[in-house]
């Protein structure tokens, strides 16, 4: 320790560890150190407690200073503050955290004021898992109750605080005697508290449990505790406890009622309404209450999610079979039933509707319009169901009402026509007599890249707003906006970044470690903040032979940011040669060629990475490439030469994929078939040996064996697809993996390469045949959706290979790694665009394998659904292989009736064209 004089003081940490530290004592306002004696050393121990983490010792150091002591004390916690924020203690690892809860407790006991006290106690950086509430409490000493409680209104508003806090707000309520407005962090701290084995005794002592517990069940966001599945029978069980809690009359039955009811109605996600569902379960209202909420109940059978709508069809069917659901909320009901996709609750509701109508005939003008949104519903069997019910009531109906029904008969598949013909009459509108007409999504037109921005204060605008890491062309126009402007004036662009981005984790040059991590890394070599041998590692490191694809395509953009970084505002990079001409990644040839000459002319060599990435953007089977090859030749340069003679060459890259035939290997992390897939890239010694060791994969240098990485979450992800825009077969290969982890695990967001992939350039083959079939079998929804755009737009471009891409899902659907309802629900999305006879001729080509199985395909009767759908729409008349032995099998499963029905559509098909014909 030091005697007040401000010299260096070694310091032992609590863990034995030695750290030097000089503690400065400060000026008084009377001249020499503050406090002299005893008082400097009262503020020199709490700051040697900090510095040695030691939040225990705070408190006590702090209660014989004065305020002049606690003020001096607090410029130097402020400073190591910063100093911790810098990183300047991060080793041991454990010591950061040790000091910060330090600072965290004495700067609250040094702080006078209110709003720089709930500032400090509110501050990110300071907050850690071990803070301790009690011990801020103890530093805060004997302050007046009103401030005490006006610090804890202020730290209430921040819900991070008030979550991680709460033992600290409890504490400084108490001590107030005030209590405080619940806000959402502090009830969710306070949930987060109390839950235990005690819960119900918990709540039964806290006199703000009626208050709190309303708070919470009116919170927009569920809270996350009560979003947990605990066992019923559990003393931690939060339902359980509430009931019991209302029961003993503590909390007010219609009161809870009442806001679980509401927060089922706002909505959400099912796993955040699953609380109040089960309170209201476990509450049981009675039939006065379930009556004065049927409004209530029927937004909710109709908009809900599944477990909730069907707690609401089975409140209202009871108060049906009482007879006390008015008919105009039945049939209001049964329109929003009807109009959702899930089976399970249309049935219901068309069963509850025959049994209203059975007891009450007079009902049915009302009631049967709202069945007629049956007609509409993609399974048959419902349309079928409908139908009948309709019929059943038919006569009894007044002509306007029938007239009505008839009019929406047109919504039914075909094959219900004659049903419907027997049952309208000439009521029916006629079917249409044009011609089937497919339709496909307009060709996408190929969108310009706008030009680089030309001012320093739009490339800053451009780097704090836009979203580099989602968009490929953003991120491109403004790391060549850089280039250009670091260029032409460095000093400005230096100035502005560091203004922009005064503190940033990316100006510690340590962040940067075996990736570039985006745009960053050039800011960080254009301010002179990297390490010039990890420059030089990051610009001349390959890939090796047993390298991921995901690696190796990061890996390129990775050694082009390293190379932007190491000659930014340099004259050696004036400007960027890869910069896409077009919104796919691909350069127009003539403009490359262009660029090319302006090196040229200034005097400069094209840097090796830019210019290997240039070479595989340009676009080869551009009408302007031969001539472009010849003006790249007469440039005399190496980069022309090279320009010229990739110009020339038909297949610069090229892939194949091939699969290793072996039993299948369940695997816990991801899919099996990732094990079996094999891309071999052919030998391209101009790529191997010319391009920078990061493209060398291209060249043949990995190993063709199957590859099992965990790069599919990779945030250069959406960059992936402008690497190989002209070579799109080539790149499908590589992304092969990435989409087998989404069919067959639980990975998301491998498909989102597919759009630009499939409006790239360059042959269509095996591969991207392949990636569409993996896309539409993928776990996630929305990866499947950009599967079915992709198959779509490659079909509006010619491209498609339908056929082909039906014999690679019917292998796959074979060895199960596609599952067929998934399939069925990509096809049907398809199918419903008007493709119908796009995707039938997929289909037709993926069923024979499948019909002919020796037991029969789980799911597949969903699948020939959707093809008997397109069959009846488009007049498809070539039966499938298997597919009359299936429909001639006894029984009444899906797949049995749904393979009828598809052969009677074939069928009919043939029939209608021979008559035709004849």
């Amino acid at each position: 320790m030091t005697d007040g004089t401000g010299t260096d003081a070694g310091i032992t940490t609590g863990d034995g560890t030695g750290v030097d530290t000089a503690v400065g004592t400060g000026a008084g306002a009377g001249g020499g150190a503050v406090g002299v004696a005893g008082e400097g050393s009262g503020v020199e121990r709490l700051l040697a407690a900090v510095r040695a983490g030691r939040a225990a010792d705070v408190p006590a150091l702090l209660e014989p200073l004065d305020d002049a002591a606690r003020k001096a004390a607090l410029t130097q916690l402020k400073e190591l503050r910063a100093e911790v924020g810098a990183g300047k203690w991060a080793t041991p690892p454990s010591l950061a955290n040790r000091i910060r809860d330090a600072l965290y407790v004495a700067g609250a006991g040094c702080l006078p004021g209110v709003a720089a006290a709930a500032s400090w106690l509110g501050a990110r950086d300071l907050m850690t898992r071990t803070t301790d509430g009690p011990l801020v409490l103890a530093a805060l000493g004997d302050r007046d109750p009103e401030w005490a409680a006006d610090l804890a209104g202020r730290l209430a508003e921040r819900r991070a605080v008030a979550e991680a806090g709460y033992p600290l707000l409890h504490g400084l309520m108490s001590r107030s005697g005030q209590a405080v407005p619940p806000t959402d962090g502090y009830v969710t701290g306070w949930i987060r508290h109390i839950t235990d084995d005690r819960l119900v005794e918990r709540l039964r002592e806290d006199p703000r449990t009626p208050a709190l517990v309303a708070h919470a069940l009116a919170m927009a966001a569920t809270p996350e505790p009560f979003t947990r599945t605990v066992r019923p029978g559990s003393p931690r069980h939060w339902p359980t406890a509430l009931r019991t809690l209302v029961t003993e009359g503590t909390l007010d039955r219609a009161q809870i009622l009442d806001l679980c009811v509401t927060r089922l109605l706002r909505g959400g996600p099912a796993r955040n309404l699953r609380f109040p569902l089960e309170v209201t379960r476990l509450l049981d209202p009675g039939a006065d209450e379930l009556r004065k909420r049927i409004p209530d109940w029927v937004g909710l059978a109709s908009d809900a999610p599944s477990a909730v709508a069907g707690y609401a069809q089975d409140v209202l069917a009871e108060l049906a079979a009482a007879g006390a659901l008015p008919v105009a909320a039945l049939a209001e009901m049964t329109a929003g039933v009807l109009f959702r996709t899930e089976k399970k609750l249309v049935r219901a509701q068309l069963a509850l509707v025959g049994r209203v109508l059975a007891r009450e005939p007079g009902a049915a003008g009302a009631l049967l319009p709202a069945v007629t949104e049956a007609f509409g519903n993609d399974d048959t069997s419902v349309q079928e169901r409908a139908l009948k019910l309709v019929g059943r009531h038919l006569r009894a109906l007044e002509p306007e009402v029938r007239r009505e029904l008839a009019e929406t008969a047109g919504l039914l598949s075909p094959t219900h026509r004659q049903a419907a013909e027997a049952l309208f009459g000439d009521a029916l509108e006629g079917p249409a007599g044009a011609a089937y007409e497919e339709i496909l999504p307009p060709v996408p037109e190929r969108q310009p890249v706008g030009p680089p921005v030309t001012t320093v204060e739009a490339l800053m605008e451009q780097l704090v707003v836009e979203r580099l890491s989602e968009d490929p062309v953003a991120f491109e126009r403004a790391l060549d906006g850089l280039v250009r402007l670091a260029h032409r004036d460095r000093t400005a662009v230096v100035e502005a970044v560091r203004e922009t981005f005064p503190r940033t984790e990316w100006q510690d040059a340590s962040s940067f470690t075996d990736r570039a991590q985006g745009i960053e890394v050039v800011l960080a070599g254009l301010l002179g903040l990297l390490d010039q041998a990890r420059v030089d590692l990051g610009r001349t490191r390959g890939r090796g032979a047993d390298s991921c694809f995901h690696e190796a395509l990061s890996g390129v953009l990775d050694v082009r940011l390293w190379e932007a970084a190491d000659l930014i505002g340099t004259g050696a990079l004036p400007f960027l040669l890869a910069t896409p001409t077009w919104h796919t990644g691909g350069i127009d040839p003539p403009v490359l060629v262009e660029r090319l000459r302006a090196c040229r002319d200034a005097g400069v060599e094209p840097a090796p990475a830019d210019l290997a990435q240039a070479l595989l953007r340009v676009l080869r089977r551009d009408p302007s490439a031969g001539r472009a090859a010849e003006e790249a030749a007469a440039l005399g340069t190496p980069g022309g030469r090279g320009l010229a003679a990739w110009l020339r060459e038909e297949d610069a890259v090229a892939a194949s994929v091939r699969f290793l035939v072996r039993g299948r290997e369940p695997s816990p992390v991801t899919g099996w078939l990732i094990d079996r897939i094999v891309v071999d890239v052919d030998d391209r010694a101009t790529v191997r040996e010319e391009f920078p060791p990061a493209f060398g994969w291209l060249g043949g240098a990995l190993e063709g064996v199957p590859r099992r990485c965990h790069h599919g979450e990779d945030s250069s992800r959406s960059q992936w697809a402008t690497v190989l825009p002209a070579d799109r077969d080539v790149l499908a290969a590589c992304l092969l993996p990435s989409l087998a982890g989404c069919v067959d695990g639980s990975a998301r967001g491998a498909t989102e390469p597919l759009t630009t992939l499939v409006e790239a350039e360059g042959p269509v083959g095996r591969a991207v045949h392949l990636v569409l079939a993996f896309g539409l079998g993928c776990v996630d929804a929305d990866d499947r959706l950009r599967a079915v755009d992709a198959m779509l737009v490659l079909a509006s471009r010619g491209e498609l290979n339908a056929r082909r891409l039906g014999a690679e899902l019917a292998w796959l659907v074979a060895e199960g790694s596609v599952k067929p309802n998934r399939l069925a629900d990509a096809a049907r999305t398809a199918a419903d665009t008007g493709a119908y006879g796009t995707v039938w001729t997929v289909l037709a080509a993926m069923l024979p394998g499948p019909l002919s199985a020796a037991t029969p395909v789980r799911g597949l009767g969903e699948v020939l659904a959707v093809a008997a759908d397109c069959v009846e729409r488009c007049g498809a008349r070539d039966e499938p292989a298997g597919l009359d032995a299936l429909a001639s099998g006894r029984g009444s499963t899906q797949l049995v009736v749904q393979a009828r029905r598809l052969r009677n559509a074939l069928r009919q098909g043939t029939d209608q064209s021979l008559a035709e014909t004849a």
